[in-house]
């Protein structure tokens, strides 16, 4: 497995993935920026960084993250959730199958190993309130505002 660190508005991003695919990509509180990208992480780290400069809405590089069966049904349903759309944790379990599972769903959308890649930011609570956010609600937030930026109306 090969790991790279580059540069986020959100801070240090680590990707670490091989031939087979993507594994993990988070957000880490320390590491130096890569000055090399191996090559079966360069498609991802240039994705990420057009996502962050705005000019990508989805990722089309082979992921690869592990998990439990279960997990792996709650990571595919989260990459269905359109960009700048958000669900609730309620209807997610509901769209499994399962509306008793809801606590099951919130604790494999936290387990999401593919940080913004697999939008679990895109989950929030049924009030509309953002719950539960293991890279920190404010990260969450600015990735929805950078999402679905609020355009202001011009008068003239």
């Amino acid at each position: 497995m090969e790991t790279a660190f580059i540069q986020s508005p959100l801070g240090i991003t680590k990707i670490q993935g091989d031939t087979d695919g993507i594994a993990v990509v988070s957000v880490v509180s320390e590491g130096d920026v890569s000055i090399t990208i191996p090559e079966s992480l360069q498609e991802a780290a240039l994705q990420l960084q057009e996502y962050f400069e705005g000019k990508r809405t989805e990722f089309s590089f082979q992921l690869n993250p592990k998990g439990t069966e279960f997990q792996q049904k709650v990571w595919k349903a989260l990459l269905e959730i359109p960009y700048g759309k958000t669900t609730s944790y309620l209807d997610l379990s509901k769209k499994l199958g399962d509306v008793k599972a809801i606590r099951a769903v919130a604790s494999a959308n936290g387990k999401n190993p593919l940080w913004v890649v697999v939008p679990c930011h895109r989950v929030i609570g049924s009030d509309g309130s953002l719950t539960g956010y293991a890279g920190g609600l404010w990260r969450k937030k600015w990735l929805l505002e950078h999402e679905n930026p609020e355009k202001q109306q011009s008068l003239f």
